[in-house]
């Protein structure tokens, strides 16, 4: 499996009683920093190119700092965070004694970042602070998204007369979170003055009074996305919110001492020593709030959309240690049976099974399952073996590609040399490269009668435009069979009938691209694109069909990936936008 990148993991803690409570009760002071810390490092998967903390104390006097943020890049990045924050939380300030120690508070929220747009450097990393003089003005967000329509909202923002400062969807998000909790505040300031209050008594008014969910309400509705946003003001305010399709995941947990939030529910499991039954998950444009006094409530902040859950969560992402997930990679696997035996023509006795490591193991034990279901002397081997990451950079030209080539190993004398069909079912095949380039020529090396390469997942035709980095449709190994195969039956001009419709934006304009081919053609032309020059015996893929994806995961019917039916009109829009830019490349004159 070629390593997609996934942008992100949330993970929020409120305490619920006084501070020293838990040190009484559990003997720690920085109680829920370990947990935190636990919640982050249990959704690693989910990010490994940044991390970042903040916190508040709402409990503050004036005079002394009462938000903090610590950010670090690189895939230490949680250890890097974390040692600072201990180390500043361990020992008062020598020029402050009084403010305490630092990063302790009531309110924490982490952020682990996958980018999936390519930019990088710090100022990327969340949480993203935006600073004001009133504590109910201070906003920190962070969050597991991608919007598709940011350039509407730019335009939005800066025809109002703001000027924002990069041009990416978190800052302008903050910034109009930013503008629309000015005018909470200013409401809640209007409120005030009218009730007799001055100075000090309406400044506390307005901290108790603020309310998130007009804050939500008025800058989510321009959004077109998949997310969970939270964030978290200076005065005490914490919330997480989930797009209206259901796109992104968010769960969360409750008690009279703790509110915690992620974006997978095993990580609360393991965190709190939980059951299943226990955690919650954040419904369609439902927000999660918390106010200053700790009272928690659910928001129905945006109407619930047609749900579409991302199934790839399912798939690939999230940890299979959700009984949930675990369950379905398995049955993913199954369904593959009768199609995997009509490519090894019955012939179980002389197949052995194996699989990609390490996110495909799962499906490989449905697969292996449902073959022992009808046939029970079943042979699998672990066949194939993932290395660590070697150190290409160190090399240069052919050697360099070489060496990425032994990213997977080969358990020598696993099979028969030309008697055994070798079968390796791997999570998805999305650009094929690692395919190309390393699994196909090791597994050679055993000189199998046939490789059948399995996906559990089906053929990955479409990009991705909520938080996944697959947004160049060039880059598919099925699109590049469908235009190989149109070129060689001169139908060039279906190509530019797709083009057209496409910039017309009908929705259906991208689909009609596969529609002269079965799964079958383009499963063959994938397998010559697919072939090293020098494997020379014969090769056969098998994907799982979209039917089989919705009767396998059957509560996230999200698959724009595989079918192009996406759940909102940006990610659509996007689509086609991909397709003309790869036209237009090929035709520079248009």
């Amino acid at each position: 499996m070629e390593v997609l990148k996934h942008e992100c993991g949330v993970a929020m803690v409120r305490l619920l009683k006084p501070m020293t409570f838990y040190e009484k009760k559990y003997g720690d002071s920085h109680y829920a920093l370990g947990k935190l810390y636990l919640m982050m490092e249990k959704q690693h998967n989910r990010g490994q190119e940044g991390a970042g903390v903040a916190c508040v104390n709402i409990h503050q006097t004036p005079g002394h700092e009462y938000m903090y943020r610590e950010k670090a890049e690189g895939k230490d990045a949680i250890t890097k965070v974390f040692g600072t924050i201990y180390r500043q939380a361990s020992a008062l300030d020598p020029d402050d004694p009084c403010a305490g120690p630092a990063f302790s508070g009531e309110l924490y929220m982490g952020h682990l970042r996958y980018s999936t747009t390519g930019k990088g450097g710090l100022k990327y990393v969340h949480p993203f602070l935006r600073r004001n003089n009133w504590r109910a003005k201070n906003l920190c967000l962070c969050g597991n998204f991608n919007m598709t329509n940011i350039e509407e909202v730019f335009d939005y923002l800066t025809s109002k007369g703001q000027y924002p400062r990069v041009y990416s969807d978190t800052y302008i998000l903050l910034e109009l979170m930013g503008h629309r909790l000015d005018r909470e505040v200013e409401r809640c300031y209007q409120e005030g003055l009218a009730l007799g209050l001055d100075d000090r008594k309406v400044t506390e008014y307005i901290d108790d009074h603020v309310d998130m969910v007009n804050v939500l309400k008025s800058t989510m509705s321009h959004f077109d996305g998949g997310y969970v946003m939270c964030g978290m003001t200076g005065s005490g305010e914490m919330f997480a919110m989930r797009d209206p399709w259901g796109i992104r995941p968010a769960f969360y947990y409750r008690n009279d001492e703790i509110c915690a939030i992620t974006s997978e529910r095993p990580v609360l499991q393991t965190t709190f020593n939980l059951q299943q039954k226990d955690i919650q998950e954040l419904q369609p444009g439902q927000a999660i709030i918390i106010n200053r006094k700790g009272e928690i409530r659910l928001e129905q902040v945006m109407p619930a959309e047609k749900f579409s859950a991302c199934s790839f969560e399912r798939i690939y992402f999230s940890r299979g240690n959700d009984s949930d997930i675990h369950r379905e990679r398995k049955t993913l696997g199954f369904q593959l049976r009768d199609s995997i035996l009509k490519a090894i023509d019955g012939d179980v006795e002389n197949t052995v099974f194996s699989y990609i490591p390490n996110t495909a193991e799962v499906a490989y034990h449905g697969m292996v399952e449902g073959i022992r279901s009808v046939a029970p002397n079943v042979r699998s081997e672990k066949v194939v073996w993932k290395d660590i990451k070697l150190r290409t950079f160190i090399t240069e030209g052919s050697t360099r590609n070489d060496l990425a080539a032994h990213v997977y190993d080969i358990t020598f004398n696993s099979i028969r040399p030309g008697i055994d069909n070798l079968v390796v079912i791997d999570d998805s095949i999305v650009r094929g490269t690692t395919m190309r380039e390393s699994i196909l020529k090791i597994l050679d090396r055993l000189h199998p009668k046939k490789i059948v390469v399995v996906s559990s997942a089906p053929q990955i035709r479409y990009p991705d435009f909520y938080g996944i980095d697959m947004g160049r449709i060039e880059e598919f190994i099925a699109f590049q069979a469908c235009i190989s195969l149109l070129k060689e039956r001169k139908m060039e001009d279906w190509i530019t009938k797709v083009y057209e419709n496409c910039r017309q934006n009908h929705e259906e304009a991208l689909r009609q691209l596969y529609e002269p081919f079965t799964v079958e053609e383009l499963n063959a032309k994938m397998v010559e694109l697919l072939r090293p020059t020098d494997v020379h015996c014969p090769i056969e893929l098998v994907f799982q069909s979209l039917e089989g994806l919705h009767e396998a995961i059957p509560n996230h019917p999200g698959d724009w990936y595989f079918s192009g039916r996406y759940p909102t009109a940006g990610g659509a829009r996007l689509a086609c936008r991909s397709f003309e830019n790869w036209y237009e490349t090929l035709n520079p004159k248009l």
